[in-house]
């Protein structure tokens, strides 16, 4: 019994061993099972992580490709912008249509408040009385019913006339608010109806007398017409211009942008191993290329706006002269250096198409004057200075009753025509020998600049003339230059010059100068005068 005992303890203990490693081996299973499902968990936690920061890595890199790009296109727009200055305006009529300037909207429909627009409804009496019900035989056979019956019906008659009161009242105040309103329309509609007649009668006049050729007028039309051309952001389109009837030319001094318009950058990278956008210059040659172009487009679209806008053709001769406000680097000052000059007449304008032209040979065409680097603003001479154009300067600036005293050119005689002349070239510099007298009054003579290098023998001819100076007195000077052997040639009139004129000497060493720029250097030497022509002129 002992043993048997002894192997069944031992049987049950096994058994008991077995389900304990088996509990043991579940648990461990288990806990296993635990460790590998928090390892996947923190995995695909950490994965999820690692996602979210790449996708946050991705969308900085494509916000900082996508600023790059942003400011890069800013450029190369504002760039594009620049190239179509001049094709901008050839899809656009540049005349000034003058019913445009003309008021025509029509004052608005009086239109009141809503509060004082419409009475309010008048208060009803039935509406005070509605409340009380009549009396039936039976009340009315209560003693005092009858009374209190007809006290409410007086109450609500009371307050019925109070609230009439209080409405004819405030219908008073409507009405006498309306009427001051409707006053003030109308007077403000009569001001109006004024100022817009007043507005087209200037219209008109301004339009007559452009049509009819009136100097202001002339010149504020063209004004008109430069002033409401669209340029870039930046352009400072600020000008002035003088015309000169007798030439039937007008001169304009036009400031041009600076050269730091142009963008030193071409174009922005983001660098994503510095995490930084960096700037790619753009190259010197091309800034320049850019600038020079700008000049040259800005040039040729105001003469065309010029031409085109002149519906009454007074204009033969355009000049436009670019100038560019900025500072001297040497000196720190302020300069205003001419980078431009052109004469371009109406013949030049008709033959050239301004849609195809090489902007740069066109200009060069034309007999431009440009300056050789005009992005380090080097300057070059105006073909007109602008204040020699138009002789009604002197009268601008100095007080009218010194005027009448001033001697009439054409008042003096020939000899007192010729030295006048002769003298002017003296003082200016020119070592200037009278040779002989002319039929109308004019000068010939002969003068010697004497600075070295840029110096030579100058001849001049001046011509005491009324009308237009046609290309055969040009022609003549350049004839007497070749003979002469003269460096350069200088035609004096007291009129001004045709267009013919012009474009005959435009490649040649042959300096214009009409009646404005005469009274001019005269001035500039201390010599006041004038050119009044008497009705009874015989000459040209």
């Amino acid at each position: 019994m002992g043993r048997r005992g002894s192997f069944l303890d031992s049987v049950m203990r096994e058994a008991v061993q077995a389900s304990r490693r088996a509990a043991a081996e579940n648990q461990r299973r288990a806990v296993a099972q635990q460790r590998q499902q928090y390892r996947a968990q923190i995995q695909a936690e950490r994965e999820g992580e690692r996602s979210r920061i790449r996708e946050e890595k991705q969308r900085f890199l494509e916000e900082r490709e996508e600023e790059a790009g942003e400011k890069t296109n800013e450029i190369q727009v504002r760039i594009a912008e620049f190239k179509e200055i001049l094709k901008h305006t050839l899809s656009i009529d540049d005349a000034i249509d003058f019913s445009s300037l003309r008021t025509k909207d029509t004052y608005p429909l009086f239109s009141p408040p809503p509060e004082i627009a419409k009475p309010k409804d008048e208060p009803k009496k039935e509406d005070y009385l509605s409340g009380i019900k009549p009396q039936s035989i039976l009340k009315k056979a209560i003693p005092g019913s009858a009374k209190r019956h007809q006290s409410k019906i007086d109450d609500a008659e009371a307050k019925y006339q109070e609230a009439l009161g209080k409405h004819n009242e405030a219908e008073n105040q409507r009405k006498q608010l309306l009427d001051n309103a409707k006053k003030e329309y109308e007077a403000s509609k009569a001001r109006y109806d004024i100022k817009k007649k007043e507005t087209n009668l200037e219209v008109d006049k301004f339009e007559a007398n452009y049509k009819a050729g009136d100097h202001s007028a002339i010149t504020d039309y063209f004004t008109m017409v430069l002033e409401r051309s669209i340029y870039p952001g930046g352009f400072p389109q600020e000008f002035r211009i003088a015309f000169v009837p007798e030439s039937k030319q007008v001169v304009v001094d036009y400031e041009l942008p600076k050269p730091d318009i142009i963008p030193e950058v071409l174009e922005y990278r983001y660098v994503k191993s510095k995490d930084v956008i960096e700037e790619k210059p753009r190259k010197p040659a091309e800034i320049k290329e850019l600038y020079q172009d700008i000049v040259s487009s800005i040039t040729l679209r105001s003469c065309h706006e010029l031409f085109e806008s002149d519906q009454a053709h007074h204009i033969d001769v355009a000049v436009f002269n670019g100038f560019v406000q900025t500072i001297d680097a040497s000196t720190g000052k302020d300069i205003r250096p001419c980078l431009i000059s052109v004469r371009m007449t109406r013949e030049n304008y008709e033959n050239i198409d301004l849609s195809r032209v090489d902007k740069k040979a066109c200009l060069r065409n034309l007999g431009a004057t440009v300056s050789p680097r005009p992005y380090e603003v080097q300057p070059v001479k105006p073909i007109i200075e602008f204040d020699m154009v138009d002789k009604r300067f002197v009268e601008q600036s100095d007080v009218l009753s010194d005027l009448e005293s001033r001697p009439n050119l054409m008042d003096l005689n020939p000899f007192e025509f010729e030295n006048l002349v002769s003298n002017l070239f003296s003082k200016l510099g020119l070592d200037t020998k009278q040779t002989r007298s002319s039929r109308d009054g004019g000068v010939d003579a002969v003068a010697f600049d004497l600075r070295p290098v840029i110096g030579g023998k100058v001849v001049i001819q001046a011509k005491r003339y009324k009308n237009t100076v046609g290309v055969s007195a040009v022609r003549d000077l350049y004839g007497t230059m070749m003979n002469e052997g003269a460096n350069k040639g200088i035609l004096v009139t007291t009129s001004g010059y045709g267009p013919d004129a012009f474009e005959f000497a435009k490649d040649k060493p042959i300096e214009l100068m009409d009646g404005g720029q005469l009274l001019y250097l005269l001035d500039q030497i201390g010599v006041k005068a004038r050119i009044i022509f008497p009705e009874e002129w015989k000459g040209n």
